[in-house]
């Protein structure tokens, strides 16, 4: 059977108007939206799993299941990324309803995928064997003398400025229990090289000073805001305290990112969350401070 290609866009299209543009949310989601309901329209067309969409509403969620186990299995994608798209299939599913394509009385539960759940089981298990989950204050010793030696060794002067870059960035996660969204805030003027004290402000403007205690790290800060000169551009980023090589301000998942290549190469096997990042900075620096009072 054919699928109804131009009616399924139009729907889409529609779907995408109401439910981001109009709500304003950013081009990105836009982007994620329009690609999951296109990919699952293909998948059905070629698999020939029903007639125009909206004619057959009987076969939805048994379809739908059927790709997210396809998805899931074949496509070996992880159990977070199915959650999501089983998230923007529900969210046009009640668009549909709305629209009366499909009838009012239809159940709008998120769709269960089996083989999603036994990898969401699977990693739960992994997590309680201790392959996941929070950073011992062991393991981060080990990141941070990763760190340390990739510095020292390196030969490159850029690729030495990007590994000084990551690890001041690092060092005060790590050390002052300070918010991603925190660091990415700070400005080259909020560091005081005279006192050590660096001035963070949360994103609703409220302002606290923190002292650099480590003396290592003092220097490190001072070295990086020599260094983070190379990577200025006349962007209008030039006060902002971490830059990328591009000379722009970085992303939250960037920094995620970069925790998790040091965590590789130091040879830490757990799979950690951004959420388990966060536990494991605040825990190392709650350590950290006992073991120096101490």
């Amino acid at each position: 059977m054919k699928t109804d290609r131009a009616g399924f866009q139009n729907r889409i299209e529609d779907f995408i108007s109401a439910q981001v543009t109009g709500r304003g949310l950013d081009d990105r989601t836009e982007k994620a939206y329009r690609q999951d309901l296109e990919h699952f329209y293909l998948w059905m067309e070629e698999h020939s799993l029903s007639e125009a969409i909206g004619d057959r509403d009987e076969n939805w969620e048994t379809e739908l299941k059927k790709y997210l186990d396809y998805l899931s299995g074949e496509k070996n994608l992880r159990p977070s990324t199915i959650i999501r798209k089983q998230k923007v299939f529900t969210y046009y599913l009640a668009y549909l309803v709305r629209q009366g394509v499909l009838p009012a009385c239809r159940p709008l539960t998120l769709i269960s995928s089996g083989a999603s759940d036994e990898k969401t089981r699977q990693q739960k298990g992994k997590r309680e064997t201790g392959s996941g989950g929070v950073l011992s204050k062991q393991e981060v010793d080990d990141l941070f003398r990763t760190l340390n030696r990739e510095y020292e060794n390196l030969d490159s002067q850029f690729r030495k400025r990007v590994c000084l870059r990551d690890l001041v960035m690092l060092k005060l996660l790590f050390f002052h229990k300070i918010e991603i969204s925190q660091l990415l805030l700070l400005k080259v003027s909020d560091y005081d090289l005279k006192t050590g004290t660096l001035t963070l402000r949360s994103k609703r403007g409220k302002e606290v000073s923190v002292y650099v205690f480590s003396k290592t790290l003092r220097e490190q800060m001072e070295r990086w805001l020599w260094e983070r000169i190379y990577f200025e551009r006349p962007n209008g980023f030039e006060d902002c305290m971490f830059l990328s090589k591009l000379g722009k301000p970085l992303s939250m998942k960037m920094v995620i990112n970069v925790a998790d290549k040091y965590r590789r190469m130091a040879g830490i096997e757990k799979e950690i969350t951004p959420k388990d990042l966060k536990k494991s900075m605040e825990q190392y620096a709650k350590e950290l401070v006992m073991e120096w009072c101490g």
